[in-house]
Order: structure tokens, then sequence, then C-alpha cells
């Protein structure tokens, strides 16, 4: 199916969970959350968004342990991390929950666990080494995909925007896929700003790939939408936290 460009199509059927709500869960979970510093906990009340990830993991003979980095956008810019350790050493006993403030807490944690310590990088051990996980391959829909491109240039009102010559590349666009790389969109606070990130995939008559990234957000003066495009994921990221820097 299709997706016409248009902001409804970027609604999501449920409510999206504030990053406040999901350090609230984390919380909730850990055992040791009451010895994590007030400073630490009264920074993330002005977090504008979440993002979870695995970062290393172990499994044996029905007992495993893993890690997980927890990472909150400011309202300042800047990121903050959560590390939180999963495990069950114990056979049929609950699974248990921990978080701490920094790599080093983390790792004294897993040293006292009776599994194989990680690598002193701090990667997965090379006996239980995940094979790699390809990126998933775009699903494209043929829609009119070169207007799409022309309609979402013309929406963006950054300055530093993809030039003419990315323009005219997409010209040659054939089918496209939208799909929302940061999150959900999430309300902040009372201040009541909204930041998205969306990839806008495009497959190109010579069967190259081509991807622009949309952030929409709400850090106005006025508080309207605004629309920015960028070339890459990374340029999108540091335009959001510059803006998110300019909140409060």
């Amino acid at each position: 199916m299709s997706v016409p460009y248009d902001t409804a199509a970027y609604e999501q059927p449920e409510s999206p969970e504030s990053p406040q709500e999901t350090l609230e869960r984390l919380l909730g979970r850990a055992l040791n959350s009451f010895e994590l510093p007030d400073e630490t906990i009264g920074r993330l009340d002005c977090a504008l968004a979440h993002d979870s990830s695995l970062h290393s993991a172990h499994h044996s003979a029905g007992l495993h342990r893993e890690t997980y980095r927890h990472t909150w956008l400011l309202a300042d810019g800047s990121a903050l991390t959560l590390w939180e350790l999963v495990h069950n050493t114990v056979l049929g006993r609950e699974t248990q929950h921990e978080v701490y403030v920094d790599e080093e807490e983390l790792r004294t944690a897993t040293a006292r666990l009776p599994l194989p310590p990680d690598t002193p990088e701090f990667e997965l051990p090379v006996l239980v080494q995940l094979s790699p996980i390809p990126e998933p391959r775009h699903t494209y829909e043929s829609d009119d995909s070169a207007d799409h491109a022309r309609r979402l240039l013309r929406r963006a009102e950054n300055t530093d925007r993809p030039d003419a010559e990315t323009a005219a590349l997409l010209e040659t666009a054939f089918a496209h896929q939208i799909t929302q790389a940061f999150g959900r969109p999430f309300r902040a606070g009372r201040t009541a700003v909204c930041f998205s990130l969306y990839e806008h995939a495009f497959l190109l008559c010579d069967g190259a790939e081509v991807s622009l990234w949309e952030v929409e957000h709400t850090a106005t003066p006025d508080g309207r939408h605004m629309c920015e495009v960028y070339d890459s994921e990374d340029a999108a990221r540091d335009a959001m936290e510059r803006r998110a820097a300019r909140v409060f």
C-alpha cells in the first residue's frame, strides 16, 4: 500500500509513549533504581526523545544476561544514557533488572554474575558472537515517486536542504518508501514541542538508492509545524539536537 504524502500518513494507531513514561517503566522494574542520583533523574524530566538498543548478550544452559543502552535526548541538545542489566542466573528464578549510570558500574555488576564476563572491549564474547544482521531491504512502492521527492523538497524550510543536483537525481525515482526512523511523535512536558524523524528512501531507474531525511517539529516561535530535509541521517539528528537546545 503506497503512502500519500500527507501529515496524516504519519499518524500512529497507538498513543506514543513519552520519554518520561519510558523512564518510569525502566525505574519501576529495576531493583536498584533508588541508587540513581537525583540529579540524573531530574535531568531526564526534560527529555524530548528516547531510544533503546541491545548492547551485549550471553545465553547458556537456560541462563541468560543482556545489557541494554537507553539514551534520552535532552532539552539542551545533550544526550544522557542509562545502562540496564537484565539477568536470570538461577534456573526458575524470575528475571531481574538493574540500572546503572555508566559503563564502569555496569561492568562491575556484570562481573559478579556467575556467567562468563564480556571481553575487555565490552563486546559480545567470541563464542556467542551473534551473526551480523543484514540491513533490512526497503519495501518500495511505485506511486509517482519523483513527484513525491519534488513536494518533499519544496516543503523543506532549512537553507541547507539537499541541493539542485540531488533534486535532479530524484527526477529519475520510480519507487519510494517512508519509514519512521526515530521513535514516535511525542510531546515534551508543558511546552508541547513535537519532533519526528522520517527516512524517505527512493529507488532510481539505474537501481541506485537515495534517502532523504525529514525532520518535522514544532520548535518554532509560534509553535507551528516546520519541515526540514537533509541528505544524511547524521545531519538530520544534528538538526534535531540544535532545535531541542533552543526549546527552553
